[in-house]
């Protein structure tokens, strides 16, 4: 059997701006490295009719940011960007795996 306890959380003014902040600079990172998947598609997609069977040039294949591409650049976020610093590691890694469960 499972048990579930719910909280009403309570925070003071400076803790409610606080939040506001995270929530928001973690919307933006979400919808940057979204943006960053569908820019890769749309750079690396080919329509069908597109090329002749013959000879079809190509651009150069641009890296799939994937999880752990993604993933990576959060450490250099943190020193481009201090006020990320304030954020926890594990909360900026779990919206990269947000965007990875959004768009797989």
């Amino acid at each position: 059997m499972r048990t579930a306890y719910q909280y009403k959380l309570r925070p003071t003014q400076q803790q409610a701006i606080e939040i506001d902040r995270w929530l928001s600079m973690l919307c933006y990172q979400y919808n940057y490295f979204l943006a960053d998947r569908f820019n890769w598609y749309e750079q690396n997609r080919s329509p069908v009719n597109a090329c002749p069977q013959v000879v079809c040039h190509l651009p150069e294949l641009r890296d799939n940011p994937d999880y752990y591409t993604q993933k990576k650049t959060l450490p250099q976020l943190k020193k481009d960007r201090p006020w990320y610093s304030d954020i926890y590691s594990q909360v900026l890694q779990d919206v990269v795996k947000r965007v990875k469960v959004s768009f797989d």
